[in-house]
């Protein structure tokens, strides 16, 4: 079991969720130019685009700080 985490917006989401939240909010375009990978600038999907992040972690990191700066700025 994990412990609760209610200060960690983080917590209980998956990444999935969270790429559709961005796509959701700034488009694919957009995305790629705040983080410049070919999963998102050449034909992007979701299933592309997550299959290449759980194997690279420092894009997913990009992503989950990119995510965590959106919600700073749109609570």
């Amino acid at each position: 079991m994990s412990p609760q985490q209610p200060n960690n917006p983080l917590h209980g989401k998956t990444l999935a969720q969270i790429l559709d939240e961005l796509v959701a909010h700034y488009g694919w375009d957009e995305l790629a130019e705040r983080i410049p990978i070919n999963c998102f600038k050449s034909n992007p999907s979701v299933r592309s685009s997550l299959t290449f992040l759980r194997k690279t972690p420092w894009a997913r990191e990009r992503v989950e700080g990119l995510y965590l700066k959106m919600r700073r700025l749109n609570p």
